[in-house]
C-alpha cells in the first residue's frame, strides 16, 4: 500500500505541475517537427525555460503559414507566443526581442555557392571591391538582399528558391551566398548542377536570430533571457550548439578562409555587438 500511495502522490504532483504550467505556442508548426531546421531553436527554448525554473508548457503551432502572417499573429497576441527570426529595427519596434542571438550569429557567416568551372576565378578574390561587380542572387524579401545592396553588391532578386540554383547553373548569376549550415545539404540535393563552394572565401555580417514575444509578455521575455544566460554560463548552450552545428562548422574550414566583412545598417542600436560572449568566433569554434 505504501508504494501505491507514493505513486499516487507523484502522479498528483505531476498533474498539479501541468495544471499550473502556462501553455505557450511557438512558431514552428507541428507538421514540420521532423524538419531538422527547427530542432535547435525548439531544443534551446526548452533548455532556456528549464534553466529559468519557470512553469511553461511549450507546444508547436497548429498551422504552417508564411512568416509575415506568423509575425502579425504574434503582434496581435492571437494564438502565438514565441517566434524566432532574423531581427530588424521594424520587428524590434513592433515586438519584444530577447537580444541574445540564439545561433550566436552563425546566420551571418556565408559561403558562396558557385559553378565548379568558376572556382579559379573566385580563388583570386580577397576584397569586397572584387566581388561587388559580380552578380549575386538572393530572395527578393530576404533581409540579406538589402544588406548586400547597402554594401554596393550587385544583387539579383528572385521569388523562387529552387529557381536560384537554376539561375546559377545557367550563368545568369555568378554566386549564391548561403549559410554554413545550409550549403552542404544544398550541394548534395543538387548533384546534377555541377556546383561548388568558392575556395578560401567567406562573407560575414552581423545577423542576430532572436526569440521574439508579444510586447506585453514581459515575464515570458524575462524568463527566456534569464534561462539563456544561465545556459551560456553553465556551458549547456555551447553543448547544444555544437551538437547541432559542430559538423557544419568543421566542414566550412572558416579559419582557412579570407573573411570579407560587410556592414549591416539595419540593426537596432541596442544590438549587443560588443558582448563577445554572445557571438560565434571561428578561432574558438563556438
Amino acid at each position: 500500500m505504501g508504494a501505491i500511495r507514493v505513486i499516487l502522490l507523484i502522479s498528483l504532483l505531476c498533474a498539479a505541475h501541468w495544471l499550473r504550467a502556462e501553455t505557450i505556442t511557438y512558431s514552428w508548426p507541428a507538421t514540420m517537427l521532423d524538419d531538422p531546421r527547427g530542432h535547435y531553436p525548439i531544443a534551446l527554448l526548452h533548455l532556456a525555460l528549464g534553466k529559468a525554473g519557470s512553469q511553461y508548457n511549450p507546444v508547436p503551432s497548429k498551422r504552417d503559414q508564411a512568416q509575415w502572417r506568423t509575425l502579425r499573429q504574434l503582434e496581435s497576441g492571437t494564438g502565438m507566443d514565441v517566434v524566432w527570426t532574423f531581427t530588424s529595427i521594424e520587428r524590434e519596434e513592433k515586438l519584444r526581442p530577447i537580444r541574445i542571438p540564439i545561433d550566436r550569429g552563425l546566420l551571418g557567416w556565408r559561403l558562396l555557392l558557385i559553378r565548379q568551372q568558376d572556382s579559379s576565378r573566385f580563388a583570386n578574390i580577397s576584397e569586397a571591391k572584387q566581388l561587388q561587380p559580380l552578380r549575386a542572387v538572393q530572395g527578393h524579401d530576404w533581409p540579406d538582399f538589402n544588406i548586400l545592396k547597402y554594401n554596393q553588391f550587385n544583387v539579383i532578386p528572385s521569388t523562387h528558391y529552387q529557381g536560384m540554383f537554376t539561375m546559377l547553373q545557367l550563368g545568369r548569376v555568378d554566386y549564391f551566398p548561403r549559410t554554413i549550415t545550409e550549403i552542404q545539404s544544398e550541394l548534395h540535393s543538387h548533384p546534377n548542377l555541377d556546383l561548388a563552394i568558392a575556395p578560401e572565401l567567406v562573407l560575414y555580417y552581423p545577423a542576430p536570430l532572436y526569440y521574439f514575444v508579444h510586447p506585453d509578455k514581459t515575464q515570458l521575455a524575462q524568463d527566456i533571457e534569464h534561462g539563456l544566460r544561465a545556459a551560456i554560463a553553465d556551458g549547456s548552450m555551447k553543448q547544444l550548439f555544437l551538437q547541432h552545428f559542430g559538423d557544419d562548422i568543421a566542414q566550412a574550414h572558416l579559419q582557412q578562409r579570407r573573411v570579407i566583412r560587410l556592414q549591416n545598417p539595419f540593426l537596432h542600436p541596442d544590438t549587443p555587438l560588443q558582448d563577445d560572449s554572445l557571438w560565434f568566433k571561428p578561432q574558438r569554434g563556438y
